[in-house]
């Protein structure tokens, strides 16, 4: 009936969209992976597929003069259904000991809670909602449009009780006919051990209250957690730095650290050169999937190089050169220093 010229191509296009969308396989296809995605999975994407879904709606204009979205709107949603509350942020800092062995904490925050004077109706006590004098209790309104291919009825939600069906004509006085206060609550959290930097702790049930008798919403608490000055976390290992001499290094030693538990002795092999490492298995970070598991703690080895000698270490440095070259050793600046003033 239209007498546009490309009228019943257009409408041959806007079936075959419409089929396609109603095949939940194909509309999945095509919103997870887009028009590729429908060619690589064999199905047709000749049409309105040319340019995507958006191009609908200028086919919906073209025939239904505005009627936008209709036979795609998902179906009508009750808004006296139960709905759950909105789930709620809070940010917390934790010392990196805290977050390696786990703590509990003290939180305060706010949240939704049912008003407790009107019970979640937002209407004041004594007082009851009335019915929705414009759709009459039914939550909805029927529009009738006429086009060239017929009358459609289109139904929506109630403007004026926003689908309720019921309008309070007194709202509550302690939340304002919202039928939800803000009320701040302190709960006790547990921190499991191992938690890492922007870990999430969830709370069951202590977000914004629900809807309609729909549940609570949850808490995500998200861990920052302060570096520390000695160790170097990697996951679930931690790296610390040993500085040794160069006899240390040479000949071994047996030295104590700082670990997660407290100070232990660690052997140093005669010969250990300098970056080698060191490792204490089982001596790092609690696994936060298998807390009774731990990660290792690596030391990494630094020989240090002294910068000041007394006589006797130079001396010793310098027999050391002539045994290690088979060449007497070079005079240093202080050598010379001292045979200018033994030779004044």
């Amino acid at each position: 009936m239209n007498k546009a010229p490309d009228a019943e191509e257009r409408f041959k296009e806007l079936g075959k969209a419409y089929e396609t969308l109603m095949d939940d396989n194909k509309r999945a296809t095509y919103d997870r992976y887009g028009e590729d995605g429908l060619k690589n999975a064999g199905f047709d994407t000749g049409g309105p597929f040319a340019g995507g879904f958006g191009d609908l709606n200028d086919i919906f204009n073209s025939f239904f003069g505005g009627l936008g979205g209709f036979g795609f709107g998902g179906g009508y949603q009750d808004p006296n259904a139960p709905v759950r509350g909105e789930d709620l942020r809070l940010d917390i800092q934790l010392e990196f000991e805290e977050a390696v062995f786990g703590t509990q904490k003290e939180i305060k925050f706010d949240h939704l809670e049912t008003c407790p004077e009107c019970n979640g109706t937002g209407a004041e006590k004594g007082s009851n909602p009335i019915v929705c004098p414009t759709c009459h209790g039914t939550g909805q309104v029927q529009q009738v449009m006429r086009t060239p291919l017929g009358s459609f009825s289109q139904i929506s939600v109630c403007p004026d009780c926003h689908g309720t069906g019921q309008k309070i004509s007194n709202p509550c006085k302690n939340c304002k006919g919202y039928g939800k206060v803000e009320k701040e609550k302190k709960i006790t959290i547990k921190i499991p051990a191992g938690v890492d930097n922007l870990s999430k702790v969830r709370v069951s049930r202590e977000g914004d209250a629900g809807s309609n008798g729909g549940p609570n919403g949850d808490l995500f608490v998200v861990i920052h957690v302060k570096p520390s000055e000695y160790f170097q976390r990697d996951g679930a290992d931690v790296y610390t730095k040993l500085e040794i001499s160069p006899a240390q290094a040479v000949l071994g030693d047996e030295v104590v650290v700082k670990t997660l538990d407290g100070e232990q002795k660690v052997q140093i092999h005669a010969g250990i050169q300098n970056g080698n490492t060191i490792k204490i298995k089982s001596a790092g970070i609690p696994i936060l999937s298998r807390p009774s598991q731990r990660g290792d703690h690596i030391i990494v080895v630094s020989v240090k190089i002294p910068t000041r000698l007394t006589d006797e270490e130079r001396a010793l440095y310098k027999k050391l050169y002539e045994l290690n070259s088979g060449k007497k050793s070079p005079d240093t600046l202080i050598d010379k220093v001292k045979g200018v003033f033994n030779n004044a």
